[in-house]
């Protein structure tokens, strides 16, 4: 089909395309005719073109001349079996059949995001590119002076590149770098007008100093280079070959120079890349001629018949087949056969000797097979009886059920007796105020003594007076202690019923840490008793000992903690000495819960473990339970408290 001429500034054309597939299966290129005509013709216009237009090209001339060429391109292509279109093709990087090249490959840039055509443009910054003119400096970023990319302008006047007025803005207080004013950003805005001048700047090609004389505008150079650039450097389309070759050079390096093209086995004739085809020919090859490796008579073998060669080969090595049975010659196949023949009576022997051995073995396998009928009998004797368990465990635990619920009422009985205690508290606690009251006459009666006793001593009916007060105030003292021994006794049953514990399970709450460390360090108190607690409702009574500033080894340097056996009011019907295991425990009161604790089992025949004879016995535990560095700088401490935790496993206790 001829290419048509130009008309005015336009040039319209169509293109040939060539199957190169198809004039290799015409037994040659026949129709190369036709493809030589329109390369003619597309060279003659191209030089219509250039004369024309004199020795300087107009932007018309320009455009004409890159379609001429354009369409050059493709006739070329098109002759060797390659479609698409010149004009923005996207092709793939996958040989055809015929191992060539199918197009330009694509090159791998960052176009300018939005809308549009595919702009080049710089990570950072403006355009590093050569103009063909010199760029005026009004289109020079403000701020790394290179040509403007995607040009933002501010209040002020001055432009500077998108990337640019982004790190202008990302500090906290942005300023021009032209003028020093400040910026704001809501009043920055592209500059559009500005951007089509730009990219409308005529450049060299990158690719300059590799032989490229193209120039074109700025904008249309990330097409260039993806699309036509002849000395775009480009990676081989072979996954396998890392080299790299300009775009004129790709075809031949495919073709002619890659080390991965494919090339024929001249004795299989198969497809082999060419880095690895004299591997193939050395060692994989079916059809190269080996000789035996054992040295035979055979002299022709090809590779594909050496398996089945060797195992018939007469010189190849081989054992006997009674080896199983305990024969241990070895040689090659022909000595194999002869001392097999020759060796038959050995042979039988061998065999009688490995029966004789199966023998025993099933005679063991027997013994072993009566054993383990004895075992299964035995192991299903051990299920009955765990099957006897069971029920017995169902039947405990039916039992426990029934306790539970009788300790529920107990729990309920003992909430009553709460109520009813508290209702007892109330009157003495009109008794302490009314105490309050007394210790105010009390103190009252005493002035009036101080009073009596200054006036005459000599006055008869004032020493009566004295007397009679005193007798009083004697007798006003004794009520008072008597109310003060009452509440108190009150006020600690109140509180031991309040907070007592009765599933072996102690929570110890420590205010005022500070103030009670420092106490001990001046040896007011040295130790804190905690409130009592029990294993049951008639179970062992129990509490802790704490030591803030230490005890013994631990005194000065750790917090020192102990368990305390108490004496009961159920001890007659408890097993002694106490055996349960017991846990402390200073509990974190952060968020990841990291409690530290010891444990112990108790020595049976330590005394602290005994039977309390007086109200409690000596103390048992840990002087060096948690250094206080390691208290005071955790998270164990909050709110001036601390939490202190005593488990004592009830799991094996026997019901009294």
């Amino acid at each position: 089909m001829p290419l048509q001429s130009v008309h005015g500034d336009s040039v319209s054309f169509s293109v040939l395309t060539v199957d190169y597939e198809k004039i290799y299966s015409d037994n040659g290129f026949q129709k190369i005719g036709k493809i030589s005509n329109v390369l003619g013709n597309a060279q003659s216009l191209q030089r219509e073109v250039d004369g024309s237009s004199g020795t300087r090209l107009g932007r018309e001339g320009m455009e004409t001349r890159h379609i001429v060429s354009r369409c050059y391109l493709k006739v070329y292509l098109s002759v060797f079996g390659i479609r698409g279109s010149v004009f923005g093709m996207e092709p793939s990087k996958k040989l055809d059949a015929a191992g060539t090249l199918p197009a330009n490959p694509p090159l791998k840039l960052h176009p300018e995001r939005g809308a549009g055509p595919a702009v080049l443009v710089p990570e950072q910054g403006g355009y590093k590119e050569r103009f063909v003119k010199a760029v005026e400096d009004k289109y020079k970023c403000e701020k790394c002076r290179l040509v403007l990319c995607s040009p933002k302008q501010t209040e002020c006047g001055h432009r500077f590149c998108e990337t640019c007025m982004g790190a202008l803005l990302s500090s906290s207080s942005p300023k021009c770098t032209a003028c020093q004013e400040v910026i704001i950003k809501d009043k920055v805005f592209k500059d559009n007008c500005c951007k089509r001048e730009i990219l409308a700047l005529q450049i060299f090609c990158r690719n300059e100093g590799r032989g490229c004389a193209e120039q074109l505008a700025l904008g249309h150079l990330l097409v260039h280079l993806k699309n036509d650039c002849q000395f775009e450097e480009l990676p081989c389309v072979r996954a396998d070959c890392k080299e790299r070759v300009l775009r004129k050079d790709l075809r031949d390096h495919v073709e002619k120079a890659c080390k991965y093209r494919e090339a024929t086995c001249s004795h299989c004739k198969s497809q082999v890349p060419m880095v690895t085809l004299q591997k193939h020919e050395d060692t994989e090859c079916p059809c190269v001629a080996v000789p035996c490796p054992h040295k035979c008579g055979v002299q022709t073998l090809l590779r594909s018949e050496l398996s089945a060669h060797l195992s018939e080969c007469v010189n190849a090595p081989s054992t006997c087949s009674f080896k199983r049975y305990g024969c241990v010659f070895q040689g090659t196949n022909q000595q194999i056969k002869a001392h097999e023949a020759s060796s038959a009576v050995q042979h039988v022997n061998l065999l009688k000797e490995w029966s004789n051995s199966l023998e025993k073995k099933v005679s063991l396998l027997q013994n072993e097979s009566v054993e383990k009928n004895k075992s299964i009998q035995s192991l299903h004797n051990q299920i009955c009886s765990f099957e006897i368990e069971i029920e017995r465990q169902k039947e405990m635990l039916r039992n426990n059920e029934s306790k539970i619920l009788h300790l529920q009422r107990v729990i309920d009985s003992q909430a009553e007796k709460l109520k009813e205690l508290d209702k007892e508290i109330r009157p003495f606690r009109q008794n302490w105020e009314e105490a309050d009251s007394m210790k105010s006459s009390v103190e009252s009666l005493q002035n009036r003594v101080t009073e009596l006793e200054s006036v005459d001593k000599s006055a008869g009916q004032a020493a009566r007076n004295t007397g009679l007060l005193e007798s009083q105030l004697s007798r006003h003292d004794q009520m008072l202690s008597v109310h003060d021994i009452r509440l108190a006794d009150m006020d600690l049953r109140f509180q031991v019923l309040e907070t007592a514990s009765y599933n072996g399970v102690l929570i110890w709450k420590i205010r005022d840490y500070k103030r009670r460390k420092q106490e001990a360090v001046m040896g007011k108190t040295l130790s804190l008793y905690s409130q009592p607690f029990y294993t049951g409702y008639f179970g062992y009574k129990m509490c802790a000992r704490v030591y803030l500033n230490g005890d013994g080894m631990g005194k000065g340097t750790h917090l020192s903690l102990f368990f305390v056996i108490m004496r009961g009011e159920y001890d007659a019907l408890l097993p002694w000495p106490f055996k349960q295991k017991v846990t402390l425990m200073l509990m974190d009161q952060g968020s990841s819960r990291r409690h530290l604790g010891d444990a112990f089992k108790p020595d049976p025949n330590s005394s602290s473990f005994k039977k309390p004879t007086g109200e409690m016995n000596i103390a048992s535990g840990c002087p060096v339970f948690v250094a206080q560095t390691v208290l005071e700088n955790g998270t164990y401490i909050k709110d001036d408290t601390i939490f202190i935790k005593v488990i004592v496993d009830t799991s094996d206790l026997p019901d009294p």
